[in-house]
């Protein structure tokens, strides 16, 4: 099942009144279940990708549909419902909420959906990513790897259609990241879901079903 379409999609920037092309045109397909990285060096493009990927900035020019919906016409109300119920984001920086623990980072999200909170789905995430124990810990009281642990745990437990992961791995250890991107790989197949990543961890990319590198703006697929 077609997830979303990128048609000949670009993204311009001006900067002290030159144009800047961040990303070049480009089209591309993503279907339900399948993994799929993003390769290349900083600054080429790999985050303005991403972000329109989320509906976060919308291109300069060309089609984006979601699930068949034109996601870059559409308007900002919608585009915040539609990023709240079916896309998640994991970043570089966990983005979690200091002043709640990790459990309560759960009962957070299932508040602003007011539905009931879900213990034994976020206790089953929290194991699988070695933080059970850590559950009624504050982020300033976890390491980076766990906070970056609990973030993963956070959006998976919305179900999100698309999972888009912005470096996920970069602070954690070997065993940690494997662990990671197995997680990935698992659910991103059993729930019929897509997930984008981010890397410059090649380790990663034999567990993807496609491989995109983006150098200079321009996308091309790998594998």
């Amino acid at each position: 099942m077609e997830i979303m379409k990128f048609e000949q999609v670009y993204k311009n920037f001006i900067d002290n009144g030159e144009t800047i092309q961040a990303l070049k045109e480009t089209s591309f397909t993503l279907h339900a279940g399948e993994l799929v990285a993003i390769i290349g060096p900083s600054g080429s493009g790999k985050s303005t990708l991403l972000t329109m990927m989320g509906g976060l900035q919308r291109p300069t020019g060309g089609k984006i549909t979601f699930k068949g919906q034109a996601l870059d016409t559409m308007d900002e109300d919608k585009r915040n419902i539609l990023r709240f119920d079916e896309i998640g984001f994991i970043l570089q920086a966990s983005n979690l909420v200091p002043y709640l623990t990790i459990e309560e980072q759960f009962q957070l999200v299932d508040k602003f959906e007011k539905r009931k909170y879900d213990k034994a789905k976020s206790e089953e995430l929290m194991k699988k990513m070695d933080i059970l124990k850590r559950r009624n810990q504050y982020p300033s009281d976890l390491s980076g790897g766990e906070r970056q642990r609990a973030a993963i745990c956070r959006a998976l437990y919305t179900n999100p259609s698309l999972l888009l992961a912005d470096e996920p791995t970069a602070s954690l250890d070997s065993k940690k990241a494997m662990d990671v991107i197995k997680l990935m790989q698992e659910i991103t197949r059993n729930s019929n879901r897509t997930t984008v990543l981010v890397t410059h961890d090649d380790r990663l990319l034999d567990y993807c079903d496609r491989v995109f590198k983006i150098v200079d703006g321009i996308l091309t697929q790998e594998r």
